[in-house]
């Protein structure tokens, strides 16, 4: 039987919303944990600098991956308004239209990112002692991009449809050949960071293989999907477009101000790029499962939209903040308590003259303020997904663009550069700064447009051309 669920109806809406965030929200951790296994086991049984190499790489990695990624958030919004609206005859033509661009945005980034690793990478400053291995890294890395696009494509449209548990399944399977396969070619084969990217590529074919062939053979539901009938269409693109650029130009703005903000970090040595790449991998744990909130949130309104249930949307923005609330209370806890047991699983213990202690102690300079101010950060992503949920899809990009990344770089050149603030505790206080401006606009936007949002009437949808001029 197909797993579909009943996103419109009020009744049962807190449990459905559980049921659709909690393995959404053991996906992302998962993906994390074998993104922190990279780290780790290279950390420990690979050369020196590895953790430097391999979390230095990180923002720039986001910057070009999520710029693409966007175009998927068009693809899981547009789906769950036609879910939620019962229209299979346009669902069907998302799902081909959202494949086939998966495959051509996954080749191209993967080429991109392939053909000019090194010229990014000096770009941000990388130090001497880590360029070299942040370049064998990252070249292998995007040779998997594609395979990442596919399942990421995928799972989006499996999330429209109500349906998170097979996402999990298929990134727990690759999951465990990703940690398998790192302890195989870091301990015994000694390959270092380069065997850590090979096995990234293969545990990301792992997951695209099986996200395309469950939906190739799965029986019954709101879509299938057939390789003869397989054909791009170009109202379905456009109308994907419409809402995921904005959504990955949002994503590339907050991915360059990280950049920026890396290349600072980058200036403060390779001990501190270390340090900072073992908090910000600890942060994404509480990041995700926020974030998995957030897109409950984006997906439910985006079929209440298609319903036309607008008294619906404040629950589910309310249901979802409580979620996101504890979330973060409970994993930012655990985290601070064990803030130095938890960074020095990610450092080499036989580092020489206090290095190791020097490292962990420049993560916990970056961990202790964003972590402690992080659920700002949940409160600007919800109002800005349901902002996009209901057709506003430019306005919250011009918003983050201004209110987070904006003020982000000019506290990179205009604050960071002073003696006093030259370190990296003043760099990470910029991250809370700008998730209260932004997260305050946000709220007030959605509050206004909300009201104004009127459904017409005797139709299948909602017109999408009033949000086009206001958004």
């Amino acid at each position: 039987m197909t797993a579909t669920m009943d996103m419109t109806q009020r009744k049962g809406l807190m449990k459905n919303l559980l049921i659709f965030i909690a393995p959404l929200m053991l996906t992302g951790i998962l993906q994390l944990l074998y993104t922190a296994s990279d780290l780790i086991i290279c950390g420990s049984f690979g050369p020196k600098n590895s953790t430097a190499a391999i979390s230095g790489t990180s923002s720039l990695i986001n910057l070009i991956v999520n710029s693409f990624l966007g175009i998927a958030t068009g693809a899981n919004v547009l789906m769950a308004q036609c879910f939620g609206a019962e229209n299979k005859e346009k669902g069907q033509r998302v799902v081909y239209t959202s494949m086939i661009l998966s495959v051509a945005l996954g080749v191209t980034m993967g080429l991109v990112g392939f053909l000019c690793s090194r010229y990014f990478l000096v770009w941000m400053d990388t130090p001497e002692d880590v360029i070299e291995l942040s370049t064998e890294y990252l070249s292998i890395y995007f040779i998997g991009v594609p395979f990442t696009m596919i399942y990421n494509f995928g799972s989006a449209l499996l999330r429209a449809i109500g349906d998170t548990k097979k996402p999990f399944i298929f990134l727990t399977v690759s999951g465990v050949v990703n940690i398998l396969l790192n302890l195989l070619f870091v301990i015994v084969f000694n390959l270092g960071v380069a065997g850590v990217a090979i096995c990234t590529s293969v545990s990301q074919f792992c997951a695209a293989l099986m996200v395309v062939l469950y939906i190739k053979f799965r029986k019954g539901g709101f879509f299938r999907f057939n390789f003869k009938e397989i054909r791009f269409y170009g109202r379905e693109a456009k109308d994907i477009a419409r809402i995921g650029i904005p959504a990955g130009l949002q994503a590339v703005i907050f991915s360059l101000s990280n950049v920026i903000i890396q290349s600072s970090i980058n200036s403060l040595g390779s001990v501190v790029m270390g340090g900072n790449g073992a908090a910000a991998s600890l942060e994404g744990f509480v990041y995700t499962a926020m974030n998995s909130c957030a897109q409950g949130a984006l997906t439910f309104i985006s079929a209440n939209y298609g319903a036309m249930k607008k008294k619906n949307i404040p629950v589910i923005i309310g249901y979802t903040l409580i979620l996101s609330f504890i979330s973060w209370a409970v994993l930012t806890l655990i985290i601070l308590l064990l803030k130095d047991q938890l960074l020095g699983l990610y450092v080499k213990s036989d580092l020489p003259g206090g290095e190791r202690e020097a490292t962990v102690a420049a993560g916990a300079e970056r961990i202790v303020p964003v972590l402690s101010t992080y659920f700002l950060c949940s409160v600007m992503e919800i109002f800005a997904f349901s902002l996009r949920a209901i057709g506003y899809s430019v306005l919250p990009t011009v918003v983050s663009a201004l209110g987070a990344c904006g003020f982000r770089i000019l506290w990179v050149y205009c604050i960071f550069p002073l003696d006093y603030f030259h370190n990296l505790k003043w760099l990470s206080i910029s991250y809370p700064i700008s998730w209260v401006l932004t997260a305050a606009v946000q709220f007030i936007l959605f509050m206004i447009l909300f009201h104004k949002l009127k459904f017409p009437q005797n139709t299948e949808q909602p017109k999408e051309e009033p949000q086009e001029n206001c958004g």
